[in-house]
């Protein structure tokens, strides 16, 4: 199935998200090789994006983060 969002076509999920619910996937979920540091920063700013965003695509950020949180956690776990 094809996922076309105003004449552009998504490739994944968070292509998708992006296209659809103007959603930086990568803002609310993080990337493998961030530092602590860059977490921290991250965090706050998607903290300050939720506060601005619509109803629907806020719901959307934050289940991403608490996804993001429990691989994260889950991962630590694994390598302990």
């Amino acid at each position: 199935m094809r996922l076309i969002v105003a004449g552009r076509e998504a490739a994944t999920a968070s292509e998708f998200a992006e296209l659809a619910l103007g959603i930086d996937v990568e803002l609310f979920t993080g990337t493998d090789d961030e530092t602590a540091i860059d977490t921290v920063v991250r965090l706050d700013v998607a903290r300050d994006v939720l506060h601005d965003l619509a109803p629907e695509p806020a719901r959307y950020a934050k289940a991403l983060m608490r996804t993001a949180e429990r691989r994260r956690v889950h991962v630590w776990k694994a390598a302990a």
